[in-house]
């Protein structure tokens, strides 16, 4: 197994879930993962000049990989679109867009063969709340961007999952400082911090491990909501909120 961004957050989670089934853990990020077990590269994946010698050095006599779990990525700030530059846009484009097509073609390149990839994406991708910005438009275009990749993969399956709301360093922002009455998507997030619907980061990678098989039924290339699988009905009402908004 093979994980990026694995030094906090959903990508130690991912780690530390992968270790206690007995699995190889592969892993990188800028800072480096604590786990004990972890076979680990620190690397920038916003310097993408750099990305493959780092992969090169990390997977050298890897035949085989079965699972990959495209997980680096940031959130930007919460706020108008109009005050988001093209530099933070382009920012968010980067690391939660542009370093996976680096990965994904060295995967290619590199022939290691790869049963499964998941690229976590977001609920953000398509619901299109004020205020997400580089956020949501990112996650839209990764979602594309497996999809796209899915005819590259031919023996490979790949889908873009939104894990639900865990509870990182990423709430420890959107929990305090955004304006919730300015941005109204930020009240249901800060009603769930300390509920089982948000848990913290080892539950929530063993919540997507448990369901990761199960992705397979969808056609390679598609984006799933993890509520979709586990909580179907709670999903199809959300969707019918939306759409009478």
């Amino acid at each position: 197994m093979f994980i990026t961004g694995n030094s906090s957050g959903l990508g130690r989670g991912f780690s530390a879930a992968a270790l206690a089934r007995g699995w190889e853990v592969y892993g990188c990020s800028r800072r480096g993962c604590d786990l004990e077990g972890v076979h680990d590269v620190r690397c920038d994946l916003g310097d993408f000049a750099t990305v493959p010698a780092a992969l090169e050095q990390l997977l050298a006599g890897v035949e085989r990989l079965d699972l990959v779990i495209l997980n680096a990525g940031i959130l930007g700030r919460i706020k108008p679109m109009h005050d988001t530059s093209l530099e933070e846009l382009g920012r968010s484009m980067d690391i939660n867009v542009w370093s996976n097509k680096i990965i994904l073609d060295w995967l290619l390149d590199f022939g290691i063969a790869v049963d499964q990839i998941v690229g976590i994406s977001s609920g953000a991708a398509v619901l299109g709340n004020k205020g997400w910005n580089g956020y949501a438009i990112s996650k839209a275009a990764l979602n594309m961007l497996l999809r796209l990749y899915s005819h590259e993969f031919p023996d490979t399956h790949l889908a873009a999952i939104a894990p639900g709301l865990i509870d990182t360093a990423m709430m420890d922002y959107l929990c305090v400082e955004p304006d919730p009455g300015e941005y109204p998507a930020l009240g249901r997030i800060r009603a769930a911090r300390g509920t089982d619907t948000m848990p913290g980061p080892r539950a929530a990678a063993e919540r997507v491990l448990e369901v990761v098989g199960r992705l397979k039924t969808f056609d390679s290339g598609s984006f799933v909501d993890i509520r979709q699988l586990i909580a179907p009905e709670e999903y199809a009402a959300l969707m019918q909120a939306r759409q009478k908004r």
